[in-house]
């Protein structure tokens, strides 16, 4: 497989993976890093980073949106469930674990 096609596959599977995710909205942000160690905002610190080393201008909000489909403060307001104590020390125990992402905490 030659490199163009290679990055063509990889950006096919980002663009799925980031429709699965507005699709599923049920899967909340907490859930998944929880799980996972990354999440909705994850993506949207990596897009922006990738943006940034290339020197091309994006905010984190156009970061965001990019990834969620919509503005943040809208999707949170819509779909995103307050965190139970429960998931919260899930959280903070699994922080070792949680992707490395530089960018806007």
């Amino acid at each position: 497989m030659n490199e163009q096609t290679r990055i063509e596959l990889e950006a096919a599977a980002f663009r799925g993976l980031i429709k699965h995710l507005q699709k599923r909205t049920d899967a909340q942000n907490i859930d998944i890093m929880n799980l996972a160690g990354f999440c909705r905002n994850c993506l949207s610190k990596w897009y922006k980073a990738e943006a940034d080393a290339r020197g091309i201008e994006l905010s984190y909000d156009s970061a965001r949106e990019v990834i969620y489909g919509m503005p943040y403060n809208i999707w949170k307001t819509v779909h995103q469930k307050k965190a139970s104590d429960e998931q919260m020390q899930k959280f903070e125990e699994t922080k070792p674990l949680h992707a490395s992402i530089s960018g806007p905490k």
